[in-house]
Order: structure tokens, then C-alpha cells, then sequence
């Protein structure tokens, strides 16, 4: 490991290494302007989805309600939103102007969070695992 990798990339790995056991221990391992974002994010899908349990899965924090809701997974340059199993389709027009595949939604650390943008995903993914569920 050299002298250039980022702080945050370098705490990526060592997240993966220490493998933790919820959401807490997770945002503890960035640095505080980091932990301000994942846990904005954090209480903005709480908020959207009350009943959502929290866990870990894939090593990433987990949201699910009735099955997966949302993941969410601090990186290098950005956070990823995860609306699982299939990404969110239906917001395709709202979501262009973010990085990343279909299924994976980017914020930059640089940029405030759409906090509306993700409480109606959030929502929308908790209503679509409900009728599921049926």
C-alpha cells in the first residue's frame, strides 16, 4: 500500500478487514466529515421507513422491510445508494445527472444529499416489497 491512496479509500479497506456487526460500527470507521453524511443518510431512510430494521449485509449497512429495502456504502469520492433488488427504474429522469450503473446511485461527498430524492425511493421501494409481500 502506497503513500497515494486516499484516507477514505485506505478506511474502506480497513472496514472490509474488521468486518462490523451493525450500522454504528460501520460509520465509525470514517472520518468525521464522512460519518456527517452516512448518518444524514442513515436518519433520512429511518425517517422514510420507520419500521425498517437495520443490519449488515454484503458488508454494507442494510435497510429491509419486508425483504431488502436500501444499502448504502461510503467509497472514495462518494456514497453509494443501493434501492434494492432491481434499482428504481421508475426515477431514472431524476437520477441521470448522478454516476453510476442503473441499479447504483452516487453522492458525492461534495454535494448536500437529496434528502426528497431518497425519502420517495425509500418509500417506493418499502410500498413495492409491501405489495410483494401480498
Amino acid at each position: 500500500m502506497g503513500d497515494d491512496i486516499s484516507p477514505v479509500f485506505a478506511l474502506v479497506k480497513i472496514y472490509y478487514a474488521m468486518k462490523p456487526e451493525n450500522i454504528d460500527e460501520y460509520i465509525a470507521a470514517y472520518p468525521a466529515d464522512i460519518q456527517t453524511k452516512l448518518q444524514e443518510l442513515r436518519q433520512t431512510i429511518r425517517l422514510a421507513a420507520p419500521a425498517a430494521e437495520e443490519t449488515i449485509k454484503y458488508g454494507m449497512p442494510t435497510f429491509t422491510l419486508m425483504g431488502n429495502l436500501v444499502y448504502f456504502g461510503g467509497f472514495k469520492n462518494h456514497i453509494g445508494f443501493y434501492p434494492r433488488p432491481k434499482g428504481v427504474p421508475e426515477f431514472e429522469a431524476e437520477l441521470a445527472h448522478f454516476d453510476g450503473p442503473p441499479s447504483t446511485i452516487q453522492f458525492p461527498y461534495t454535494s448536500p444529499l437529496p434528502h426528497d430524492l431518497i425519502t420517495r425511493i425509500v418509500k417506493y421501494r418499502a410500498n413495492k416489497n409491501a405489495k410483494a409481500k401480498k
